[in-house]
């Protein structure tokens, strides 16, 4: 049985973007907390993603040589969407110049368009290293609203935004989360692993 760990960046005021979307905030990192981001980009047997988030990252890693761009690529995805092969065959097509090792891999994402606990339950059932979930806010606020995730990896930035997107707004009633893990990095970023009390 594998787990289901979503991972995300959160502002300290506990937003994942700007309310337009806006990230570059989290490009902010020290080295020693991008190479624990990879390590643990690699710890995954499956990367799971919302529509929007698939698009967006097949779009982009695929030519890519950042240092992320080895588990983004190798490892396989799956996409949560309701448009059906579509956007598989659009991630394929715009796929283009000097592709990157198992760039492949997202033209061949498994397509997860039934219901979203029971895609879960399926994908959770397998054998292996957990399943990692990158938000959206959107995919991430559902996952969290239905109570799919195992862990939660988040790493704090040292940035206040005053508004944006949060992922804990469709919480229906306090959840108590157990901290596993906190680490500080030279920059002032930390990395906090929860899981359900």
């Amino acid at each position: 049985m594998r787990e289901l760990i979503l991972t995300m960046a959160m502002s300290l005021d506990g937003f994942v973007s700007g309310p337009d979307g806006e990230i570059e905030w989290i490009f902010s990192g020290d080295e020693e907390a991008i190479a624990w981001k990879v390590d643990n980009a690699w710890n995954a047997s499956l990367h799971i993603m919302g529509s929007r988030t698939f698009r967006g990252m097949a779009a982009f890693w695929p030519n890519s040589t950042s240092v992320f761009s080895p588990p983004m690529n190798q490892i396989p995805k799956a996409v949560f969407s309701k448009q059906g092969p579509a956007i598989l065959t659009a991630a394929a097509s715009a796929q283009t110049g000097q592709l990157q090792p198992g760039a492949e891999s997202w033209g061949e994402a498994y397509m997860a368009s039934g219901d979203l606990a029971e895609e879960i339950a399926s994908l959770k059932a397998g054998d292996g290293k957990p399943i990692i979930a990158h938000g959206g806010a959107t995919f991430a606020r559902s996952l969290i609203a239905h109570d799919l995730v195992d862990q939660y990896m988040l790493m704090l930035y040292p940035v206040v935004l005053g508004k944006g997107l949060p992922i804990f707004s469709d919480v229906a009633s306090p959840r108590n989360l157990k901290l596993v893990s906190s680490k500080t990095f030279p920059k002032g970023s930390v990395a906090q692993i929860y899981r359900p009390a």
